[in-house]
């Protein structure tokens, strides 16, 4: 399938939506809905939806899907009744622009509309340089929509005080997007990074007017959070939790949370294990990473062996899929990495640990553990950074805020200065 990245062109000089590729490839969702025992009331619902989209669009002038579901908004206030409506354009839009099939699980919901389309010609010809370059470099989708954004609302910001070309950006106007009169940061380190990048690839084509505006861009730190991390109680518990069989956890959950604690691999790349992943013979787990497309080889244990073993036997619903781990429920799709969240959640829970609100209850708390734990117990970073699956030497540096063991010995003893009784008082 072949799918139009941009949903927006332009006729007679309004814009609206690029319905190319859901006229072209819509029969293919609805068979898709078919196949998977869909009914066959939800699936004529869908498919309506799509053919009024395909024959109004152009009298409409809609320029995304919100669009669409805006003038529902303005014929009913009916709740259950514009919740089905974003039910159906969102399993649409998702197809069409992402070429995503419905999962049967959640809801899909309509993705807000971007700043794109509000440009001017030559900021959109930014953009437009940027994705075309990105893309033939193949860089990830994911990345290209991140970074896009964050340049179209950085130039919409610069056109909204009056600059409506790229000749006219001053260092003025650029600082004003990120720190307010007041000198408050209204911006992130990350943001900034994603607007650079998106100058850095127009430089292919006017690497002066490029350069000038990058030369402008404020110089931001990162900033980082403290990063929890699991105590050794909390680390008991979850072995117990997850080895024990009279526990409520479903042979799927305990697996990919032992997958998750004894190996830090990332949710996205446990959500994508097939099949072919793991080589019993040899005892091992090969992957490529989604996040930095490099390879990375582990050792599989007995207890996450044994763990995916009894799930694909014991559990795992009748499939062609080459995915390891499933849906729950028809049509039993491959796990996204988002669904994850919710299974380390029901973890925690069983185990009875971290349950306050702001607790930090994520897979990657788990990656962080095994990180700090090899660290304390003094393998070398670069062999860590191996087994993590980390590219960039400095990535290791968030986790050694917990590496308590060498943070102590790096402390300076306090016995010469004078220091009052109770100061080190109980009462």
């Amino acid at each position: 399938m072949i799918y139009v990245h941009s949903i927006i062109k332009i006729v007679g000089g309004i814009h609206i939506m690029n319905i190319l590729n859901l006229q072209a490839n819509y029969p293919k969702l609805i068979s898709y809905m078919e196949e998977n025992s869909y009914s066959s009331l939800y699936i004529s619902k869908v498919e309506w939806e799509v053919k009024r989209i395909l024959s109004e669009v152009n009298t409409k002038n809609w320029t995304s899907y919100a669009d669409v579901y805006q003038e529902y908004t303005q014929k009913s206030s009916s709740s259950s009744y514009l919740r089905t409506k974003r039910t159906f354009l969102g399993l649409i839009e998702h197809f069409d622009v992402h070429g995503l099939f419905p999962d049967g699980r959640r809801r899909q919901k309509i993705v807000k509309q971007g700043q794109y389309h509000l440009l001017v010609q030559e900021f959109q010809t930014v953009i437009d340089h940027y994705c075309a370059i990105e893309r033939d470099r193949g860089k990830k989708e994911e990345t290209i929509y991140t970074e896009h954004r964050s340049a179209a609302s950085f130039l919409l910001a610069l056109q909204e005080k009056g600059i409506d070309s790229i000749d006219k950006i001053t260092e003025e106007t650029v600082l004003s997007v990120f720190i307010s009169p007041t000198g408050v940061l209204l911006r992130s380190c990350s943001y900034k990074k994603n607007v650079a990048a998106v100058f850095k690839a127009y430089r292919s084509y006017f690497p002066e007017k490029a350069d000038r505006v990058l030369s402008f861009l404020p110089n931001l730190r990162e900033t980082r959070k403290n990063i929890q991390y699991l105590t050794l109680e909390e680390i008991s518990r979850l072995k117990e939790t997850l080895a024990d069989k009279e526990t409520l956890l479903s042979l799927r959950d305990k697996a990919i949370g032992i997958l998750a604690l004894y190996t830090g691999m990332r949710s996205c790349d446990i959500a994508g294990l097939t099949m072919d992943s793991i080589d019993w013979k040899n005892d091992s787990i090969s992957i490529c990473q989604q996040k930095t497309e490099t390879p990375l080889e582990l050792p599989l244990t007995v207890n996450v062996g044994n763990a995916v073993y009894d799930y694909i036997e014991l559990e795992r619903p009748k499939s062609v899929s080459e995915y390891i781990f499933l849906s729950e429920n028809r049509p039993y799709s491959r796990l996204k990495s988002g669904s994850l969240g919710n299974i380390s959640n029901r973890i925690f829970i069983a185990a009875n640990i971290r349950q306050a609100a702001d607790d930090r209850r994520g897979f990657h708390i788990f990656r962080h553990h095994l990180a700090t734990k090899l660290l304390g117990n003094g393998v070398a970073q670069p062999i860590i950074s191996k087994l993590i699956g980390h590219t960039a030497p400095n990535s290791l540096e968030t986790y050694l805020s917990a590496d308590f063991k060498h943070l102590k010995e790096c402390a300076l003893s306090i016995e010469k200065f004078l220091v009052k009784d109770e100061v080190f008082s109980d009462e």
